[in-house]
């Protein structure tokens, strides 16, 4: 079973909080946790736009957006995040607090087309100082 953590922010103008276990996307949070079925999940790769959702004024795909990746600008075409995601959940999992050289060895085997490593290893870096935070 997946930890839970509370988190708050302003959603369409209004402060919210809401738990979600880490591995919820932008989508799956507002329609379970607060019934807005506008955007919806289709191809969950970030390449459709049927889950597009607006956060800062910026359209982010909502299937595919995890705060730490945004966060950290490690987002561009959406290819690759959900491999990224997906291993750095694992690394987290096995290496809560991987230094720089761990990340980069565990996540060489994937491939960013846009060439956002830097930013990558700095979303991962960020997600362990959050996971850690709790």
């Amino acid at each position: 079973m997946s930890a839970t953590r509370t988190i708050s922010f302003t959603l369409n103008g209004e402060p919210v909080a809401a738990e979600i276990k880490p591995h919820h996307n932008l989508v799956e949070l507002l329609q379970r946790e607060f019934n807005l079925m506008g955007a919806r999940e289709s191809c969950g790769q970030g390449m459709c736009g049927c889950c597009t959702v607006l956060v800062d004024g910026t359209a982010v795909s909502g299937c595919l957006y995890l705060a730490a990746f945004i966060e950290a600008g490690a987002f561009q075409c959406g290819y690759c995040t959900p491999g990224f995601l997906l291993m750095t959940t694992q690394l987290l999992d096995q290496h809560p607090d991987p230094d720089e050289d761990q990340i980069r060895h565990y996540l060489s085997g994937n491939l960013c087309r846009c060439a956002a490593y830097p930013e990558i290893v700095n979303a991962v870096k960020i997600a362990a100082r959050k996971r850690k935070a709790g």
